[in-house]
């Protein structure tokens, strides 16, 4: 680990005032992360709140089974809201972080972030605006499992991995149904349909999303 970068920070996170800047780089650290390294594991006490500066870390829970339920993706200049949360209320984690791919995260000790709730401005809106942004990306989410049918919550899923990745999904089926609560043979055979219809292509170790906009979900019972 090492001292954050005052040039890093500012790059993502210009809306912050100056003076805070300088305490964010003199107080906090930067922790590399590898591809598939966790930063936030279910059950810790969480000792930082977690600024992303670089690369992408995937927020989700986890079941006894070891089943992943995915709510949303953290990229550079995002915070992780539950981890301002529980550093506040000095509460355990009740969700996984893992790097996506190689990251680097920026690490704030606890006890500044609610110091700083009161003495700057920016950073009170900051936390807002993660909170509320969470919250929606969250409700989102929820939308898409209690009211969704399988396709079309794949198509969510599919669209909102291109939004934070790209239109390359190097995930495998099995991956993508264990992460929607499925079977890789519906996943297959969904993805085999998206693929008729011209919206994606399928490859030996990945996917090529080429427009998920020209489908209507309705389309997939066709």
């Amino acid at each position: 680990m090492e001292q954050a970068n005052k040039e890093v920070i500012q790059q993502h996170f210009r809306q912050l005032e100056a003076p805070l800047l300088a305490e964010i780089s003199r107080e906090s650290i930067i922790r590399a992360l590898e591809e598939g390294e966790d930063v936030l594991q279910t059950g810790q006490f969480i000792r930082s709140t977690i600024l992303v500066a670089s690369g992408l870390l995937k927020v989700y829970r986890e079941d006894e089974e070891g089943n992943e339920f995915l709510m949303y993706y953290l990229q550079p200049g995002d915070a992780c809201a539950l981890s301002m949360m529980c550093t506040v209320k000095n509460e355990k984690s009740g969700i996984m972080a893992r790097a996506v791919v190689t990251s680097e995260v920026i690490l704030i000790p606890a006890h500044l972030t609610e110091l700083w709730l009161g003495k700057y401005k920016t950073w009170s809106q900051f936390v807002i605006s993660s909170y509320r942004h969470r919250f929606e990306e969250l409700l989102q989410t929820l939308d898409s499992v209690a009211f969704k049918a399988l396709d079309e919550r794949l198509i969510f899923y599919l669209k909102r991995y291109q939004e934070a990745i790209g239109k390359e999904v190097k995930l495998s089926h099995q991956q993508i149904a264990n992460e929607l609560n499925s079977s890789r043979e519906v996943i297959s055979r969904l993805l085999k349909k998206l693929e008729q219809r011209g919206v994606l292509q399928l490859h030996r170790n990945s996917i090529e999303i080429i427009n998920l906009n020209k489908i209507l979900p309705s389309d997939m019972s066709h």
